[in-house]
């Protein structure tokens, strides 16, 4: 890992593929889990699902999207002992093609905070994986910004004191929510995320993200030579300065130069690559420290993302003020 504005990276689609079943639904977990379930669905109005001792999904009605839509939490160890306290959240943002569950299925984010007193909040952002306003269609945005961060205050003891990391797509997010709403978070990570959504080469690969879950790319951010406001509104790099005061940790691989053997990883990173260095660039030039950690090769995958979110958790645990 480099200093601030030290190696460079990229940001790309998420590759990962959606859960087909989900052992959130089973009868004997559900069973297990019944009078908990009972109790939190009467406390929040909401339908809760548990799928562990901490984990829980909550599905959230949510005007911004204009349906119910998931949200799975983990929450502290201490969480029912503690009536009487709040908790900083950890924001987990998933990628493209994916989906809300996750972070839970690739990583050990349950057994990695046991202990350590936090919310983790892994909410849903569509098939694409892209949390922004759409400009026909819903505000995952408002959503992940406004909406569960309330319900959390409202129902779950959360705090004020928030930190957000995503990959791929949610690393797009992580820092467009950051930079569009400056101050809201302590700290914010991206790992292999889309940084500069108008760099060369990038819009195409917006599109297909798009295209690929059976949507028009127009009802995103409309077209980019035609809407080229709106792609600047949402775009981190163009929105950088509404970062300053925010701790900041920029990953991502070089993909097919150094090669991990899978040619399709590589080459989303390798597309990126130019994207994420004049993301931190601007940064060094607005004089925001990031800490910055481009590696050579490298693919665009959970083998990665893992590790980095290990690497960067020094700066995320230091603004939710929790132990490392």
């Amino acid at each position: 890992m480099s200093h601030p504005t030290a190696a460079r990276s990229h940001p790309t689609a998420a590759v990962s593929r959606r859960a087909v079943a989900r052992a959130a639904t089973a009868v004997g977990l559900t069973a297990l889990f019944g009078a908990r379930t009972a109790t939190a669905r009467a406390a929040t109005g909401r339908a809760v699902t548990w799928i562990g001792p901490r984990t829980l999904d909550v599905s959230v009605t949510s005007p911004a999207l204009g349906r119910s839509a998931p949200l799975r939490l983990i929450l502290p160890s201490d969480f029912d002992a503690r009536p009487d306290r709040s908790y900083p959240v950890l924001y987990l943002l998933h990628g493209a093609h994916d989906d809300y569950t996750s972070w839970t299925r690739e990583t050990d984010i349950e057994s990695f905070t046991e202990g350590r007193e936090l919310i983790v909040a892994i909410p849903d952002a569509g098939p694409t994986g892209i949390p922004t306003d759409w400009r026909s269609g819903p505000d995952y945005e408002t959503f992940q910004v406004e909406e569960v961060p309330a319900l959390l205050a409202r129902s779950y003891r959360a705090s004020g004191v928030r930190a957000v990391a995503g990959v791929s797509t949610g690393g797009y997010g992580a820092m467009a929510h950051a930079a569009r709403h400056p101050g809201r978070y302590a700290a914010a990570a991206s790992y292999s995320g889309i940084l500069d959504t108008t760099a060369p080469g990038v819009p195409p690969i917006v599109d297909a993200i798009v295209a690929r879950e059976n949507l028009l790319p127009l009802t995103l951010w409309g077209s980019p030579l035609l809407n080229p406001l709106t792609w600047h509104d949402f775009n981190p790099r163009a929105r950088a300065a509404g970062l300053r005061g925010t701790s900041l940790y920029v990953s991502g691989g070089s993909g097919v130069a150094g090669g991990s053997g899978d040619w399709l990883p590589e080459a989303l990173e390798s597309a990126l690559w130019p994207s994420a260095h004049a993301f931190t660039d601007t940064l060094a030039l607005l004089g925001i420290p990031v800490t910055a950690h481009y590696y050579p090769g490298g693919g665009h995958s959970w083998a990665y993302w893992k590790r980095e979110f290990t690497a960067s958790w020094p700066m995320l645990a230091r603004g939710l003020g929790v132990p490392e």
